[in-house]
């Protein structure tokens, strides 16, 4: 063979790579492109119950395709061949999948807000060290390209610690192997802001650096004050506002994917962190509409201050003597009425009484009842949670209401069934300016005819740790059981 067709077959085998390499880009973009519409349509699809399962259905789809597009990207462009590319993914995958399964299979539905704060801890601490590996590939430079990119690893370290150990810190509170009372410190407002601008400092720092061990010394500083401050925020937190906690720390796990994203220069990871960012951001908004209190304050704490959740059987003091009754009692009422309407809480999730509940309502829908279902904004530990609840166990989306939904009518429903709510239906909220949760909307449920409440014992002051009148007025009757056991003696008396 001449020197000619060594010189065109080598060149034909170059363009040929370059073709398929340059392929591969574009369909990567288009994968990308495609994944990220449908997570939009996955979060338009998701506000609606009715059409939440279609909205996880295109989230799934967006995610597979962004995960192929990714794996097929990553092991064309791998330097060191195919093969470990594929091996190491293959075992990452493996190993997570194995996790995931495991997690689906064993968790309830009782602890998803912990595991929800435990899987946004897994982002925080990615995007640390996707920043941390972007420095050691691409540390400081003389150029404005190197400022911007230190800028971005720099902000990618504080977002991801924050989120880390803010994280971990709600898993701990909400699986109650930490007490949900806030930790006051003195100046603890002005410690948060001192920490904000040291890291603002130490960024600015970062960014004039020139090589790695120039960087390392404010890189390693700022991770150490993100960690701490992280972890104070949720700390300063009370248990009465867990719900908007988790909802917060879902927006800054956008955020930190979002730069992260930044860092590695990957368009799909910048847009679905900001969506997840920015939808975490109203959600908590939303949340915080709910109890009446800005989201300012729901950082700066303290609700709950100085109450944890109690498990003393000592009565309440100063509110009256409660009123007991029996399943046969209730189910009596029930017979007679008209009009109910049921109100979950956590105490629910936690009895597990979700489906013995739904049973119930199909039992009196079809005696001729108007059966509803009241849900406030804040019911459960996370936002949802109820919803998700009755989800399973087949509740029809139609007879499930928000909060505001219904308040107006309480003054019609014969008999009012709350199942483990405790906070979301104190009237404090509304007669005690005092009370921590002054100000707070709740369901008016006293206004019912008849109130029946489903509870362990009269001495749990509920998550907000707030004694509840309601428990005392002259219309309310108290069953006294776990919900479970008590839902299921009233539905065989039924």
């Amino acid at each position: 063979m001449d020197t000619s067709s060594i010189t065109f077959v080598t060149n034909s085998a170059g363009s040929a790579c370059a073709g398929l390499f340059g392929f591969a880009s574009h369909a990567q973009q288009v994968a990308y492109l495609l994944a990220a519409m449908l997570f939009i349509l996955a979060l338009a699809n998701l506000s609606h119950q009715k059409t939440a399962q279609r909205g996880n259905t295109l989230g799934i789809i967006g995610m597979a395709a962004a995960l192929i597009a990714t794996i097929a990207a990553t092991m064309l462009d791998s330097t060191n061949g195919a093969m470990p590319a594929i091996a190491l993914i293959a075992a990452a995958m493996v190993v997570g999948g194995a996790i995931g399964v495991w997690k689906a299979r064993s968790v309830q539905m009782t602890a998803m807000p912990e595991l929800v704060a435990l899987l946004h801890s897994f982002v925080g601490a990615s995007a640390v060290l996707v920043g941390y590996n972007s420095f050691l590939s691409a540390p400081g430079e003389a150029g404005v390209t190197s400022a911007f990119h230190l800028g971005e690893v720099g902000l990618a370290v504080l977002i991801g610690a924050v989120t880390f150990t803010g994280s971990i810190v709600a898993y701990l509170k909400l699986s109650g192997k930490m007490a949900g009372k806030p930790l006051m410190l003195p100046g603890r407002n002005a410690l948060n802001a001192a920490a904000l601008a040291m890291c603002a400092v130490l960024i600015a720092w970062l960014i004039q650096t020139r090589g790695i061990d120039a960087g390392l010394l404010p890189l390693g500083i700022l991770t150490v004050i993100a960690l701490v401050l992280g972890a104070h925020l949720v700390l300063a937190i009370g248990g009465g506002d867990m719900p908007v906690v988790v909802s917060m720390l879902n927006s800054y796990s956008g955020w930190a994917a979002a730069m992260a994203g930044f860092t590695l220069n990957n368009d799909l990871l910048i847009i679905t962190g900001a969506l997840v960012g920015s939808s975490g951001a109203y959600l908590s908004y939303i949340m915080c509409q709910g109890m009446n209190r800005s989201f300012v304050s729901v950082i700066l704490g303290g609700f709950g201050e100085g109450a944890e959740p109690k498990d003393s059987t000592m009565p309440a003091k100063n509110l009256g003597q409660h009123h007991e009754t029996s399943a046969e009692n209730v189910a009596k009422l029930l017979r007679e009425a008209k009009r109910v309407m049921i109100v979950p809480g956590y105490g629910m999730a936690v009895a597990q009484a979700q489906f013995p509940v739904a049973d119930l309502a199909k039992r009196l829908i079809a005696k001729g009842a108007i059966v509803q279902f009241g849900i406030h904004p804040v019911a459960g530990r996370m936002p949802g949670h109820m919803n998700v609840l009755l989800a399973e166990a087949k509740v029809p989306y139609d007879i499930v209401f928000e909060m505001d939904e219904v308040n107006d009518e309480m003054n019609d429903v014969d008999v009012v069934l709350i199942i483990g709510a405790n906070d979301t239906v104190n009237p404090s909220a509304i007669d005690e300016p005092d009370s921590p949760i002054a100000g707070m909307p709740v369901l008016r449920v006293w206004e019912a005819r008849h109130v029946v409440v489903l509870k362990r014992s009269m001495g749990n002051a509920g998550y907000a740790g707030v004694q509840n009148p309601l428990f005392y007025n002259d219309n309310t009757l108290m069953l006294l059981d776990d919900a479970k056991h008590s839902v299921d003696a009233i539905l065989n008396d039924l």
